[in-house]
């Protein structure tokens, strides 16, 4: 239980450091969003093959290159727990991707 403690006291403090990147990327979000939803003829569901494409790419990259950003590599991840959070860390780069294309590529195909 200490560890979930700690993760999430951790994740707290990085969101704070943070707080002003992830105020403006939300503010351009919810741009696009808007400027999307008011235009006629958006196509939302002809957007997700861009945007799945866009998230897949972002999330093998992520994969590869988040090790070496922490400085660490793919070798010194040892236990299947650290899989899992390089894992997760892919994911969560790659929804934060398709969440930025997905209005931008629904704009562009009517």
């Amino acid at each position: 239980m200490y560890e979930i403690w700690l993760v999430l006291n951790i994740l707290w403090e990085l969101a704070l450091g943070a707080a002003p990147w992830l105020i403006v990327a939300l503010a351009v979000w919810l741009a696009l969003m808007v400027v999307a939803s008011r235009r006629p003829g958006v196509g939302w569901r002809s957007g997700l093959a861009g945007t799945v494409l866009v998230a897949v790419v972002v999330a093998i990259a992520a994969f590869l290159l988040v090790p070496g950003l922490t400085r660490s590599s793919l070798g010194e991840l040892r236990y299947w727990v650290d899989w899992v959070n390089l894992f997760g860390v892919a994911l969560g780069f790659a929804v934060l991707a398709a969440a930025f294309a997905w209005p931008l590529f629904a704009m562009r195909r009517r």
